[in-house]
């Protein structure tokens, strides 16, 4: 199944346009900080989805799915900091974060998923 076809590859995929949509306006100092960790988390989460959704091995996609989840729950934190260090108004990390949380959802229930068919319990 081609990763473009998962609606959870699909919200991450606007989750990292969000992101770096957000992040032009960082100050040029965080351009190695918090700005590049931002959008590698963010990217980390489509990328890991359309990376496992391409692998074969029993459990591989499981494996690549919770990475993603991982990289969902830096985005939030890194949202967060980003609001309390005021390089984002509260409306924009309000938006960015319910973007999140759509990837989230969609996310964990194709970890549910993908590991009801490889047989581990979830």
């Amino acid at each position: 199944m081609p990763y473009e076809r998962l609606t959870a590859w699909q919200a991450a995929h606007e989750l990292v346009l969000a992101v770096y949509h957000a992040t032009e306006t960082f100050p040029k100092t965080e351009t190695y900080g918090l700005t590049s960790q931002l959008r590698r988390a963010a990217f980390s989460v489509a990328a890991n989805i359309a990376e496992g959704a391409a692998k074969r091995g029993n459990g591989e996609f499981p494996r690549f799915l919770d990475i993603a989840i991982g990289s969902l729950s830096e985005v939030s934190y890194t949202i967060q900091l980003a609001k309390d260090l005021c390089m984002m108004q509260t409306e924009e990390a309000e938006r960015l974060e319910a973007v999140r949380t759509k990837a989230s959802k969609l996310t964990w229930g194709l970890y549910k998923s993908a590991r009801t068919r490889t047989g581990a319990a979830a």
